[in-house]
């Protein structure tokens, strides 16, 4: 891995050449939220460090993917282009969700759907200073040292720029004149007070390590059904969450013809119909057995199998659950023993809600 200077005033010069090398998508804004979108034009472009509505997972997971078509006789399946496509200005917490997608589309059987939408990808990080809900330090997820093509750290009035893969050292060769190949100590005094302060920046902190410990020990614990009264079932913490991953399977068949459509969509365990089987029987009919599903998950069986937790500490799930049932609410309820009534009765959330 290489490191290269990248004057400010020359992003976005940088960015219109890199558009020409494929399909390239980034943030910008849509309404009160900012979005993962393409861009055509760089004016669109949110290039300052945001945390969009839903996680860069959509781009490798879609909502909705028709697998393959049916006509009667013969099967088709359904490829999504094979034009590269160029990202820019994913987070570091978004990268490590995406090197969890890899661990898990790939350990057994691998995934064809999410690999082929990760080789045709070149990812542009982007480092950023953490929100208000933010608590990727106690995750472990506020850097990257792999995941990325290329990665962008602002310092004053230039980015240092880390050259991940040869995809990466290809983008920087579309531009070479716009870089500068010597990194001073005083640049690399300049990156040490940046991560200085970027670790004073972060207000949450959770004890990710003794939390398997903790889930254990409050399995049949009363919080679960306090936060049970309270959730909707809406599901809305699985579509924001940048490593949820479930989905399922249907075949839309033709009423006129013999044609039918495969097609997988997001799930979530949050939903009552999620565990429910043939003959009706439901082996999670409460929602407090949905919830203690989902966390356990997040919180320790993930540990166990893979060594971290499935969370990346974007906190989305802080802000957008509309009774304030999260990470930092249930891990506080687990550490305690009590759940915060106000909180949940209000809807109380750090941040104004959010929508798409």
């Amino acid at each position: 891995m290489r490191t290269l200077k990248l004057k400010k005033g020359n992003l976005s010069k940088f960015l219109s050449k890199v558009k020409e090398e494929g399909e390239f998508w980034g943030p910008k804004r849509k309404g009160e939220v900012y979005i993962y979108d393409r861009i055509d034009d760089l004016k669109d472009l949110i290039k300052k460090p945001v945390t969009t509505f839903l996680p860069i997972k959509k781009l490798f997971l879609p909502p909705r993917l028709k697998m393959f078509q049916y006509d009667g006789e013969t099967y088709k399946e359904s490829c999504d282009s094979e034009k590269q496509r160029i990202v820019y200005g994913v987070p570091s917490c978004e990268i490590h969700a995406l090197l969890i997608f890899d661990r898990v589309f790939g350990h057994i059987y691998k995934d064809p759907y999410y690999f082929r939408q990760r080789e045709n990808t070149v990812i542009i990080a982007l480092s950023c200073i953490p929100c208000s809900n933010c608590f990727c330090q106690s995750t472990g997820t506020q850097v990257i040292n792999e995941g990325f093509d290329l990665a962008l750290t602002e310092l004053d009035n230039f980015y240092l720029v880390w050259v991940g893969t040869s995809k990466g050292d290809d983008l920087i060769r579309v531009a070479p004149e716009l870089f500068d190949n010597v990194v001073t100590q005083d640049d690399i005094q300049k990156f040490i007070r940046w991560r200085a302060m970027k670790d004073t920046k972060f207000g949450e902190t959770i004890d990710f390590v003794i939390l398997p410990d903790i889930m254990d020990l409050n399995y049949n614990s009363p919080i679960w059904e306090e936060f049970g009264e309270k959730c909707l079932s809406c599901g809305a913490c699985s579509m924001v969450c940048p490593t949820c991953n479930c989905y399922n399977v249907i075949d839309e068949i033709g009423l006129k013809d013999s044609s039918v459509d495969r097609e997988r969509y997001w799930d979530s365990c949050m939903f009552k119909e999620y565990s429910m089987v043939a003959g009706g029987h439901n082996f999670r009919e409460s929602k407090a057995e949905r919830l203690k599903l989902w966390y356990t998950h997040k919180l320790k069986s993930f540990t166990g199998a893979f060594g971290k937790p499935s969370c990346v500490g974007c906190g989305r799930c802080v802000t957008t659950c509309p009774v304030d049932i999260n990470v930092l609410s249930v891990v506080k309820a687990l550490l305690t023993g009590k759940v915060d009534r106000n909180s949940l009765n209000t809807g109380k959330r750090n941040e104004k809600p959010i929508s798409a």
